[in-house]
């Protein structure tokens, strides 16, 4: 019997529309996840606040990467990687890519495993950092699935791999090309961000994170996002040779008016352009496939917010998308944890 295994990823819209990507944001803001408030005030943010007016803005946003034969970058750039695992891996191994809003679904996913007779199946967020509203709401969606199929499959769960050797030399590989080539006098490692109190709910024991100026120096909460971010931008800080004082983290992202995890990206790019800095090289570890967050956020939108405060040019690094040394880091962790599956008590 093959071993399987589960990619996946956050989703896409189905299309560059108002109404795809209504539909979108609905299934994904609707997640008590993503959106962590009571029922109904997230019922009445969502439906009054969010999408009579959200969709349109984003759409036209996917608009501006949107590939008009492949679609959407985070779809296709996330089918290259499945169909080059799954080559690499051979025929010992069913390889599945869902999405945990949209499609593919996680549920059409799980069909396809079971009906491949897969005996014990390794899930894979491709998310490097944890995150409850990311990694930790797919792994709850398989769980979800799996128990209530009648023969409940033995599952190996990777939950983070910010420090895994594999990923961030991948990075290393992607970045150390474009860092010569951008001539950049700073490099900004920006990561997602996330509001403060789903840092705060990460911390079981309520005293560590936010204990301390300096908290995040180390993983004091081995489930902190933003520790563990600020683990891989050291340490890819120190794989590609950069000085003290020549990089920082930033977080992007943010809505709304509650705090969400600082340093802000927005705010830090003007800063470095008051500083006198010229030319920016960013680069985005919480994605492994370059989206809407990497393009048109940091590639367009940045871009333009650097040269408007005064820089000369701030450059995207690309993400690691199917690169052949990403393709290998998948396929070892897959390897590695291939024979450690755990079964689930339904």
């Amino acid at each position: 019997m093959p071993t399987g295994l589960l990619l996946l990823n956050l989703g896409t819209p189905e299309a560059p529309t108002t109404s795809a990507v209504r539909r979108y944001l609905r299934e994904f803001l609707s997640d008590p996840r993503v959106l962590d408030i009571p029922g109904i005030p997230r019922a009445i943010l969502l439906n009054l606040v969010i999408l009579p007016f959200r969709p349109k803005q984003s759409a036209h946003a996917y608009r501006q990467v949107w590939d008009a034969d492949r679609g959407s970058p985070l779809m296709y750039h996330s089918r290259d990687l499945t169909a080059a695992v799954t080559e690499k891996l051979g025929p010992s191994w069913h390889v599945e890519l869902a999405m945990r809003y949209g499609s593919p679904s996680i549920a059409t996913a799980m069909v396809g495993l079971q009906r491949a007779l897969c005996d014990r199946v390794v899930v894979l967020p491709l998310f490097p950092q944890y995150a409850s509203s990311s990694t930790g709401t797919a792994i709850a969606r398989v769980l979800d699935l799996a128990k209530h199929q009648w023969n409940v499959p033995a599952l190996a769960v990777i939950n983070q791999f910010h420090d895994d050797p594999g990923f961030l030399g991948a990075f290393e590989a992607v970045a150390r090309p474009a860092l010569a080539a951008a001539g950049a006098d700073h490099v900004l490692f920006s990561f997602h961000g996330l509001p403060v109190r789903q840092i705060l709910k990460s911390d079981p024991t309520h005293d560590r994170c936010f204990a301390a100026s300096d908290c995040c120096d180390r993983l004091a909460n081995p489930s902190c996002y933003r520790a563990q971010s600020f683990a891989t931008a050291r340490a890819l800080a120190s794989r590609l040779g950069l000085a003290a004082g020549a990089w920082s983290v930033c977080f992007q992202s943010r809505l709304g008016r509650i705090p969400w995890i600082e340093p802000h990206t927005d705010v830090v790019i003007d800063e470095l352009a008051k500083k006198g800095v010229k030319r920016v090289a960013v680069i985005c570890p919480a994605f492994v496939a370059d989206c809407l967050e990497t393009i048109e956020e940091i590639g367009m939108r940045a871009r333009a917010q650097f040269k408007a405060a005064g820089g000369e040019e701030l450059v995207l690094v690309p993400s690691l998308n199917s690169s052949p040394a990403w393709v290998d880091a998948v396929v070892a962790m897959a390897q590695q944890h291939g024979h450690k599956s755990l079964p689930i008590v339904a």
